[in-house]
């Protein structure tokens, strides 16, 4: 079991997820990622803006790993300062998202926060930054600390500039 310092929640605290509900929410997941961006982007941000609890989102556009596809997700809005931080949580499944991957091997995204998209550059943080970097996270999406709680992955982070 892997454990992170700057993480204050326990994993004895958090319920773990069962094969028979991954088996369900990936799929569940997936169709309401693409009618949640179908949404975002036909109303320019103005309906399916926020997540359950009424966090912000935005959408991720990023070119496919393998396919070279354009690819969009919803994602949580985290902006810092003039930059935005991706977070490949994923609830704290085992796994990391598809988007990890297409961001991984093809850096330059777009990223489209009510209506205005701007084209940027990621690069995945290092494990001190991501440290430092945790209570911010923390302070725009308090279940950050419990996905990391749920997993042994060490869940990226990736710091977007403009381009």
């Amino acid at each position: 079991m892997v454990e992170y310092d700057y993480v204050k929640t326990k994993r004895e605290d958090v319920q773990q997820f069962e094969e028979k509900q991954l088996k369900y929410a990936r799929p569940i997941l997936k169709f309401f990622t693409k009618l949640n961006v179908w949404t975002y982007k036909a109303s320019n941000g103005r309906i399916w803006n926020t997540f359950p609890g009424g966090y912000p989102i935005c959408i991720l556009g990023s070119k496919g790993a393998k396919s070279g596809e354009w690819r969009e997700v919803a994602l949580i809005h985290l902006p810092y300062n003039d930059k935005e931080l991706l977070v490949a949580s994923q609830g704290g499944m085992d796994r990391n998202p598809n988007w990890f991957y297409n961001v991984s091997a093809n850096p330059d995204v777009e990223i489209t926060v009510m209506g205005e998209t701007r084209r940027m550059r990621a690069r995945r943080v290092s494990d001190e930054e991501k440290a430092a970097l945790w209570p911010h996270l923390l302070s725009l999406y308090p279940d950050f600390d419990e996905y990391q709680a749920r997993t042994d992955r060490n869940i990226p982070v990736f710091m977007c500039d403009l381009v």
